[in-house]
Order: structure tokens, then sequence, then C-alpha cells
């Protein structure tokens, strides 16, 4: 029995998605939840998974193309298979004509692509520099050429034909700047690897960049600063962070007191927690500030909702859940949508202070930074105390100066006197 390989159902916000390398090709076996192929959306990576043990008869996308929600992207012929049995035997319905050749490097030239196991990404880069891939030695599954295979190769082989960039730079410069073969002067020849390479970006690193790019564009950003004592909140976290974690499960960290702070002053500040929408502006009854988290795909703001309903306890315990999906790519999309406002820290990077970029179409986003030791001067005397710099970039289409002070003061003195927080004054 056939069944159909679709693409999982994508929230509102995400349009598409762009088919990454499938880890199964037709003929091959598959168990049941094994990872068939990921798809990278703006905002997260998808994993397709089979439903069925089974053979992979036919796929109907390829690596590289961008594919919607519920499209069928692949057939599967479900039913035990043993590993034993040629796949070609297995099911002769399999798109042979596909992949003959794959493995025959010597019938494989640069004028007969189609008998080459190549995505869309490959092929157009094997047209662009007119290579030969009976020449490339194929490092993906099946005999399967890869992106990686062709950049190598390009990298380290210079095409026959074409001169040597170095040679080609020093007989253009001898020949403009030579007055006689007596009086020429020896070129210093150029030491080092000068490789380049070229990758195109993920979706998350393209939607980073145009979000970055239309928040400078369509926002009026200002930031204001200011620096906080930190040593209220560490004494009060040192004394209490064991206890904590035992009546809890979780550890206490910092950013629970930020977003507990920056739920006061929103709610003492309310543009701030609004946005521009035409030549409305929107305002929310509700908290939902979103927290910036590194992942090794790039930045994602997974957004606590109601965080005014929250405790210290459950803030913390769904950062780290966060954090630790984040690293695994697993977070889910619907709770990267939304937010009223975010909170960065670029302290744990080592950052002592910087400029935060509004997340569209929010109105403001603080920004956390490294604890330093200083010299402060307190009732007339020098003392060290940690400390760390806040930023608040705002719209200030929305939100006047007047505003964004005193809301960053108002964060400042809940910090600095953490028994307001509890005490809502």
């Amino acid at each position: 029995m056939s069944l159909e390989i679709k693409v999982p159902v994508l929230p509102e916000s995400v349009a598409d998605g762009l088919l990454l390398d499938w880890n199964k090709q037709p003929g091959d076996s598959v168990n049941r939840d094994e990872i068939l192929v990921e798809i990278e959306t703006d905002k997260v990576v998808l994993e397709v998974p089979a439903p069925e043990d089974g053979v992979l008869k036919e796929l109907r996308a390829e690596s590289g193309d961008t594919v919607e929600s519920g499209q069928i992207i692949a057939l599967l012929e479900a039913g035990k298979v043993s590993k034993d049995v040629p796949a070609s035997a297995v099911d002769s319905s399999a798109p042979a004509a596909t992949v003959s050749g794959s493995n025959n490097a010597s019938s494989s030239g640069a004028g007969n692509l189609e008998d080459r196991l190549m995505g869309p990404a490959v092929r157009r880069l094997v047209e662009e520099h007119g290579l030969d891939p009976s020449k490339i030695t194929p490092s993906g599954p099946g005999g399967r050429l890869t992106k990686e295979d062709l950049l190598s190769f390009i990298t380290n082989k210079v095409n026959p034909g074409s001169p040597a960039p170095a040679a080609a730079q020093l007989t253009e410069i001898a020949t403009a700047s030579a007055v006689s073969a007596a009086a020429a002067v020896p070129i210093a020849k150029v030491v080092g690897n000068r490789d380049e390479t070229r990758e195109p970006m993920s979706r998350l690193r393209q939607t980073i960049a145009n979000r970055l790019v239309q928040s400078q564009q369509t926002a009026a950003m200002l930031t204001t600063f200011n620096e906080v004592n930190m040593a209220p909140v560490m004494e009060l976290r040192g004394r209490y962070k064991e206890q904590f974690e035992k009546t809890h499960g979780t550890r206490l960290g910092f950013m629970s007191f930020f977003v507990k702070a920056s739920v006061a002053a929103l709610q003492k500040f309310p543009l701030v927690n609004a946005y521009i929408d035409g030549t409305d502006i929107v305002r929310h009854s509700y908290n939902d500030v979103g927290i910036a988290v590194s992942s090794p795909r790039g930045l994602v703001v997974p957004v606590l909702r109601n965080c005014e309903d929250m405790t210290f306890a459950e803030i913390e315990s769904n950062i780290r859940e966060f954090g630790g999906q984040a690293q695994d790519g697993k977070i889910d999309l619907k709770d990267l949508t939304g937010g009223t406002f975010t909170i960065t820290n670029g302290g744990v990077f080592g950052s002592l202070v910087s400029t935060p970029i509004i997340n569209p179409p929010q109105s403001a986003i603080l920004g956390m930074h490294k604890i330093q030791e200083r010299p402060m001067a307190e009732n007339g005397e020098v003392v060290v105390k940690p400390m760390m710099y806040l930023a608040l970039s705002y719209d200030h289409r929305i939100v006047d100066g007047k505003e964004a002070v005193q809301f960053l003061v108002t964060i400042k003195d809940m910090i600095e006197d953490p028994a307001r927080l509890l005490l809502d004054c």
C-alpha cells in the first residue's frame, strides 16, 4: 500500500519551507518514525518521519525546493522489508531512470547530468562552473553529489585552461609597470590561503536579516541607557538559591527578576507594551515577554505568555526549557509567535553595552549586559559594586523620550530593591 508523505501543517505565520537533503533515496528501506527529510522554515527546522515501515517509492520534491503545508513530497510503499534484499528487487516501480548510472562515474559526464544524483542547488553549481561530475567524488548517500562536494572541488582545483589567479595578477602588474627587463622590480608572491567559498543563507538567517532591516526602516528607533546595582539581587539569590531549587526543581537566575520588573514597568507605562498598526495604536491587556535565546541556527525569541500571572519559578522553568529546545532545534512554532515586549541578554557573551534592535511590530526591547565590578560613589565614598548597563531601544513614534527613561528607571528601581517586586509598589 502506497502512503503519501506530506509537509507537516505549518502555522498561519509561516508561508512555506525549504526542503533540505533527503536522508533516504527511492528504493531504500525505512523504519517507522525514521526521519526522511527536514524542512527549514523561517523559524524552526521541522522533521518529517516515516509513518510506517516500508520502502521509499518516489520523491515528489527535490532538496532545495520550496514546499508548502500539506504538499505531497514523497510516496512510501508500506510493509516490512528485509535489509538483505536489494532495493531494486523489492520495488520494481521505483524510478530507476532517475538513479540509473549514479554509481557509474565513467558513464557520467558534464553533458549527461541526468545520470547523476544531484539536487537543484548542486545541478546549478555544476552548470554554472562547467564541471564534470564524473571527476568529483560524491559523499552523499547512494553516491549522491552534495553541495559540499562541489565547493570542495572548486576550492581545491583550478579549472583547466584558466590561468592561476596569482600568475594572472603577476603578469598584468609586470606588463604595466616594467620599463625594461633590467629595471624590472621583483614582485612579492602572495603567501597564505586566499580561497573563498559561497553558501546560501539559511531561511532563519534570511528572516533575521529581513526583520532587522524592516525594524530599522519602519521604526523611529532610539535607545536610552542606565546602569543598575546588581548587589541586592545577587545577595537575595545567594541566600535562597538552594532552597528555591529544592522547592521548585529549577535554578533561580537573574532573568526572572528582569521579567517581573519589566512587567511592572509595562503596566505602569502601557504604551511601551503597545504597537502601531497603520494610523492606529493597538494596546495589550496582557504582557507576553519574548526572551532572546541563542541556537546553533541563530537567534530565536520564544515567548512567555501572560507573565503578569507567572511566578519566579514558572518563569525560570520555562526559560530553561526553551533554552534546551533551542539548542536541539525543537522549539514549537507556536512558542515563537506573538510577544508584546522582548528582553535580550548580551551579557552572557561578554557584551558590556550595546544597542538592541526592536523586534517588529513591538515598540521596545530591553538589553541586559555583563555584570562588572566598578567603583561607584556612595555617601561621599568610593565603593566597588557589581554594576550592569541596561539599554532600552524604543519606537519614538509611539513612546516619548520621557516615558522611555522613566520606564528604564522603574526597572532599575525594582532590581535595586527587589522587595518592591513582591509588594507591587
